[in-house]
């Protein structure tokens, strides 16, 4: 091809527009959803292809706007608890003076500009409706789809299909709500002063958009997932008239960063707290970690033994971060069970009626809420609560009986709310894949929770949580582990996973994984992790430094293998960089240098005792 291709600044030359690959070998995928696991996915998919694999993706959104969630499930004063070194795409990042964590309309925003970076707008049809999905002959599949348009004032829809090489589904995890059924809630509505009737009293969380919708009531909310914690801070700031937050079986409230701290006296401050989710050190917990003790998940429970104890000294308590009620179960507690809640604003209003710290202890350590979260109603209490059983049909609502502390002190109060807010998250539905053509589910996919063994021919994208990090940098992962099994370039059966979060059987979600581990799984399996004499000879001290002291960021994978950047270096080498250094020597030496000697040392102890054992005839 001797065309002369231009594709931004990112990316090798190569042209986006449709046009280019117009050819008989063109193979068409049809990507699911506009939002960031779409687009990462396009772009991917464009960058990828060769003499062999000429991919012509197209993506079909329901919505007229892309962005999907953090678009359309975004409210007022809503902000990302992840920061902007996790969630931004490995070649197109945020200056280093943007804030670490942005709000949703500015996440939005860089969504747009990365849709104009590598030209992908007339790759992307808006107000494209999937509805039908089916195999058809030679391992094809039939996308059928309404369009919808305007014309003259009047919206029309037709239908049309494409038949595709290749189906990403890239609709997101937060799109159908999920509502469980409360006995009597409709009794709500019927004590409402007459007024009032006209405005909802019983809503999900995806129809909640501004303070004003719950200024001056009785609200009670049910979830104590990030959204409902962000809802219940906003019911206090709209001025809400009470607030009730309840909670299944408890959370694990840890801040989006790092607040000051004081220490016999000394305040620990800093102008731009560290992000929470890059303090996890990658060399010997991630990188570089024996089959055996990464089976065990022994480095994720040491972890969770430090950090129960750094914040008791810190904060007087080790089931959160300056959390003095909703703790979850002992056998629940700790990174390898659950989603750590970085949505922390609602804490202090939560904690008045629970919080008791003898006073020589706060001498010896203090944790310092950040001003903007402090109470400004000196005495308004956010109470949390089990979830109701039912309501009566006066209104009053009765909870569900435990011997929580909150429980108790909830079960002598008339809780009679005038609102009710479902955060109560969402489920996943794949209606439009048809069932005689016996398709799988994300639940199905046993080659890393992206496609099926036989049938890789239809992926999904961003259909795992991570405990701590965020799903876009996944989703980029995920997009290069799909291409890869495409191209024949994985080495298949893969090696064991040991990424997943530890749910319980009975739990909803059974999609948690943990970031860095998945993420380092995933390098591995397509040859994008790199090494450490590699990095010391081909790049110098710096970036095998960020690598060892850096949490799994994606660009540590853009430096080898078949997906390596150009601008992989660079970015390690100043936002990266900038990013560690912040935490200071004594946070380096205590976050980063001790854990990775320890860690270091199990795994050396390991690979030693894995070598006596196959001395002996066993396998590791």
């Amino acid at each position: 091809m001797g065309t002369s291709f231009e594709c931004g600044f990112f990316l090798p030359k190569f042209d986006c527009s449709p046009t280019w690959a117009i050819t008989l070998l063109a193979m068409k995928v049809v990507i699911i959803g506009a939002g960031p696991s779409g687009l990462v996915t396009c772009k991917s998919l464009l960058e990828a292809a060769d003499t062999e694999f000429l991919f012509d993706p197209i993506v079909l959104e329901q919505e007229k706007s892309i962005g999907g969630t953090f678009r359309y499930r975004s409210y007022e004063f809503s902000n990302l608890v992840s920061s902007k070194q996790l969630t931004s795409f490995s070649d197109f990042r945020l200056p280093l003076s943007h804030p670490d964590h942005l709000t949703l309309d500015q996440y939005v925003e860089y969504l747009e500009r990365y849709i104009e970076h590598f030209k992908l707008e007339a790759r992307i049809q808006l107000k494209c409706k999937v509805v039908k999905i089916r195999r058809v002959s030679h391992g094809q599949h039939e996308v059928s789809f309404v369009r919808r348009e305007e014309e003259r004032g009047e919206w029309r829809t037709t239908a049309e299909t494409i038949v595709a090489d290749y189906v990403a589904v890239c609709a997101g995890l937060h799109v159908t709500p999920s509502i469980p059924s409360i006995p009597g809630v409709e009794n709500i509505l019927k004590h409402r002063p007459e007024g009032e009737r006209h405005t909802p009293a019983v809503f999900h969380s995806i129809d909640y958009k501004v303070r004003s919708q719950l200024a001056g009531r009785r609200v009670m909310i049910l979830g104590t997932g990030e959204t409902g914690m962000d809802l219940a801070y906003e019911a206090v700031k709209a001025g809400a008239e009470q607030v009730v937050l309840c909670s299944r079986a408890g959370f694990l409230s840890i801040p989006k960063a790092l607040n000051d701290f004081e220490i016999l006296g000394f305040k620990f401050a800093s102008k731009t707290p560290v992000p929470i989710d890059s303090l996890i050190t990658n060399l010997g917990e991630t990188a570089y970690v024996h089959p055996w003790i990464a089976r065990s998940h022994l480095r994720w429970f040491v972890s969770d033994f430090v950090i129960k104890h750094v914040l008791w000294l810190l904060t007087g308590t080790r089931v959160g971060c300056n959390q003095w009620v909703g703790e979850l179960a002992p056998e629940r507690l700790g990174r390898a069970y659950v989603f750590l809640n970085k949505s922390h604003k609602a804490m202090p209003y939560l904690n008045r009626p629970y919080r008791n710290r003898p006073w020589y202890m706060e001498y010896i350590s203090r944790y310092i809420d950040p001003p903007e979260d402090s109470p400004p109603r000196t005495d308004f209490v956010v109470e949390l609560a089990p979830f109701p059983s039912h309501i009566l049909p006066n209104g009053r609502v009765v909870f569900k009986s435990s011997r929580r502390k909150d429980a108790i002190r909830i079960s002598k109060m008339d809780i009679r709310p005038d609102t009710v807010v479902y955060a109560t998250g969402y489920t996943q539905q794949f209606d439009y894949l048809d069932e005689a053509s016996e398709y799988p589910v994300p639940s199905d996919a046993d080659l890393r929770s992206i496609a099926k063994t036989g049938d890789e021919s239809i992926g999904f994208i961003g259909y795992v949580r991570p405990g701590v990090g965020a799903i876009p940098p996944l989703a980029e992962m995920q997009a290069f582990f799909w291409i890869s099994l495409i191209k024949k370039e994985v080495n298949l059966p893969l090696f064991p996973s040991h990424y997943h979060l530890l749910a319980r059987k009975e739990a909803r979600i059974q999609y948690g994984v943990d970031h860095s581990s998945y993420m380092s799984t995933l390098a591995k399996d397509i040859s994008a992790a790199p090494g450490l004499f590699y990095l010391l000879f081909q790049h110098g001290p710096r970036i095998l430094l960020c690598y060892c002291f850096g949490a799994a960021f994606t660009p540590f994978y853009r430096l080898v293998g078949p997906y390596r950047s150009e601008t992989a270096p660079k970015v390690i080498q100043t936002e990266i960089w900038e990013t560690i250094t912040r935490r200071g020597i004594l946070g380096n030496v205590l976050m980063g240098l001790i854990p990775m000697i320890f860690y270091l040392t199990l795994n050396a102890f390991a690979y030693l005792l894995g070598i006596l054992w196959q001395g002996l005839g066993g396998t590791v």
